[in-house]
């Protein structure tokens, strides 16, 4: 009644200050997600690079083997059951925003029971990871060094997978200091076991594989606790009914199974563009400077993969809420977060293009070669903030299928395919490789955000009610 009253201009102020602060507020529930979630990412990403940095001192032939190795585990196995895991963020995230808290508990049971089995055929694969590289061409030394840390690492994919479960099960209730705590704890673990296998106990790089798992089991058991313990956890508690959770995984697989084509299309994707490089007629300078950039884009991934999980938190929050314009309020304060990152990123490196090398390499070939890559890099960034987000909200909408069919298109129909003629038959080497690899992330941005666009927000929370209650 009061504002009615106001005149026409002040109603307008009015109405447009409501809407900036409604704006930010928006953006303030995603950084509290994303931010935590940055530092949790990156934390378990050091626990796996601080290992790669001590088998370096090894010397040669264990970091090749290592190196090798990981590359093979991640196609194979950490790619499909992170991939999988991602369904949870559906499920848990729009059973939380609908206030059916029994039914978190419920989901991460019936995914862990569901991962854990996953996670079965993948160790049997890993025992043979020696026959497989020498089968694909590898050098036998290379092979054999890989399969004794790929046999050790079989021991890290299972707490792995429960660890992936507990995250999605606390991202979803936006409980992320826990999770913070946790990751720093486990690297602070991780740093003098590892130190302690490899050179006090002499196991090389097979005590590399064995800290890794430790460090994971480390994770979950004080995650563990925490979700045991705490009263935050009190309504949402992981509980064991046999007929529920049954029924979970009857749920989960239908999710999880194209969340897992949706990640592991993309990351196979980089793996392909990096074996190609090694078809090219400089083999170790491609490899190099292609490793290099796969690296920084990697590490500046995690901002906008951080920003993605706080999207598909709030997206799947709102959507099980019953709320669609909460939903479409969250995409779009969380794109305006990550393209800001995206300018800042990108400007600063294109910025120290001329001294990035030198980070890397003494090598004036590199560092020359990485400069002239370095805008190529850039672009990538930017098309990576983008889909990293509509990769999130996908995950909290429900609609990964369609996530899994851009990512087929955009990159094995357009973007590897371009890499290989622009690289090959262009005879445009390295830059024409990861000239596809940024056609592919713009078809898969592009396409996404037509999705996203079109999207029928209140049908989407309809199906996210009738998900949760049926």
């Amino acid at each position: 009644m009061e504002e009615a009253l106001l005149l026409p201009e002040k109603r307008t102020t009015l109405k447009t200050a409501t809407t900036w602060d409604t704006y930010k507020e928006a953006m303030k529930k995603v950084s509290y997600i994303a931010l935590p979630m940055l530092m949790v990412n990156l934390s378990q990403h050091l626990v796996r690079i601080g290992s790669m940095m001590m088998i370096g001192h090894l010397g040669e032939l264990s970091l090749s083997g290592a190196s090798v190795a990981t590359s093979l585990t991640n196609v194979t196995g950490f790619s499909l059951v992170l991939g999988m895991a991602s369904a949870l963020e559906t499920l848990c995230g729009q059973a939380y925003g609908a206030e059916q808290y029994n039914k978190l508990g419920i989901y991460t049971t019936g995914a862990m029971i569901s991962l854990l089995m996953v996670c079965i055929p993948i160790s049997i694969l890993w025992l043979f990871v020696d026959k497989i590289l020498i089968f694909m061409g590898q050098d036998p030394l290379i092979s054999i060094e890989a399969a004794k840390y790929s046999i050790w690492l079989i021991a890290s994919v299972f707490p792995f997978t429960i660890l992936q479960a507990l995250i999605r099960y606390l991202q979803t209730q936006s409980l992320i200091l826990p999770m913070v705590l946790t990751s720093v704890a486990t690297l602070c673990f991780h740093v003098p076991i590892c130190w302690l296998l490899i050179f006090k106990l002499n196991l090389g790089s097979c005590g590399a594989a064995v800290a890794i798992g430790l460090s994971y089991w480390c994770n979950v058991l004080l995650l563990g606790l925490y979700v045991k313990y705490s009263s935050s956890c009190e309504k949402t508690r992981i509980c064991v009914s046999s007929q529920e959770v049954l029924a979970s995984i009857r749920e989960f697989f239908p999710l999880a199974i194209p969340s897992a084509c949706m990640v592991c299309l993309e990351w196979w994707t980089f793996e392909i563009v990096i074996l190609l490089a090694g078809l090219l007629p400089k083999p170790q300078l491609e490899t190099s400077v292609l490793s290099i950039c796969m690296s920084v884009a990697s590490t500046l991934y995690f901002i906008p993969f951080s920003l993605g999980a706080g999207a598909s938190t709030r997206v799947s929050n709102e959507l099980g809420a019953g709320n669609p314009e909460g939903a479409k309020l969250a995409i779009r304060a969380t794109l305006t977060i990550s393209m800001a990152a995206a300018i800042i990123c990108s400007s600063v490196l294109f910025c120290c293009r001329n001294i990035l090398g030198y980070a890397f390499s003494n090598e004036k070939e590199v560092v020359d070669y990485l400069r002239d890559m370095t805008p190529f890099l850039c672009v990538l960034i930017v098309s990576d903030c983008i889909q990293a987000v509509l990769s999130g909200v996908a995950r909290g909408s429900g609609w990964q299928h369609l996530g899994a069919y851009v990512n087929l298109g955009s990159f094995y129909l357009a973007g590897i395919p371009i890499a290989i003629l622009s690289g090959f038959v262009f005879h445009f080497q390295g830059k024409g490789l990861w000239f596809g690899l940024n056609v592919g992330n713009l078809m898969q941005s592009l396409l996404l955000s037509l999705i996203t666009s079109f999207t029928d927000w209140k049908k989407q929370a309809s199906m996210a009610r009738e998900r949760i209650f049926y």
